[in-house]
């Protein structure tokens, strides 16, 4: 996401820290739902404001950032929480294929990617561009997580934990460096075909309303 630079070195001006989980579910066609959260601490409303500005906690702005012809904004959310001062954003959307998200600006540097491979498998792909780059920025202030579920059986990966079928990739923006790249290789499942039983079901139930709509006609 471009603006993540623009927000890291605002958060830094302001003293906070940033946090930006990716959430995604990609199912056997390739196309899926993401919900996107980050946050930051802000010390007064005067900061609230600034950013409002700029774009990164205005909805208008966000769905620009995230909007293409091929994903649909489902929600988007900012919250205040005047417990611990933080401003929140949530990005919920949906996709046709995860390929197409290149297309919305937010990603443009995203590279996602989508491909068959050997015996009915399929490699995914996603670059995290580099966002800590010098200006004296303690990058271990900031995390970014991504966590992807994949609608079959996992192959191979490079996520720093894996819970059943979710994969988690973990960083500090020290640690992104000049960038990291996730990767996966899974085979997806099947789509199911529709039971037999179903269309005989549905025989059976368009006759009963056939044969009862007649006998009222009778009637």
């Amino acid at each position: 996401m471009k603006n993540l630079f623009l927000l890291m070195l605002i958060s830094t001006v302001f003293a906070g820290c940033l946090n930006y989980i990716q959430e995604v579910t990609v199912y056997p066609d390739g196309s899926g739902k993401m919900t996107i959260r980050y946050w930051m601490k802000l010390p007064d409303v005067e900061s609230y404001k600034i950013l409002e500005k700029i774009g990164i906690f205005d909805p208008d702005s966000i769905r620009k950032e995230f909007s293409s012809e091929y994903s649909t904004i489902e929600n988007v959310e900012i919250i205040t929480d005047t417990t611990d001062t933080t401003t929140h954003a949530v990005i919920s959307l949906s996709f046709i294929h995860i390929d197409s998200l290149n297309k919305t600006k937010a990603f443009a540097d995203s590279r996602f990617s989508l491909k068959e491979g050997a015996s009915g498998q399929l490699i995914f792909s996603q670059f995290i561009p580099p966002i800590a780059t010098g200006f004296g920025i303690d990058g271990s202030a900031f995390s970014v997580s991504y966590r992807y579920i994949f609608s079959g059986d996992i192959i191979t990966h490079n996520a720093t934990s894996k819970e059943g079928r979710t994969l988690r990739w973990d960083y500090t923006l020290a640690e992104i460096g000049s960038g990291k790249t996730i990767s996966v290789t899974f085979r997806p499942y099947k789509l199911k075909e529709t039971p037999y039983w179903v269309y005989v079901l549905s025989g059976l139930v368009l006759l009963i309303v056939i044969i009862f709509l007649f006998k009222k006609k009778k009637d």
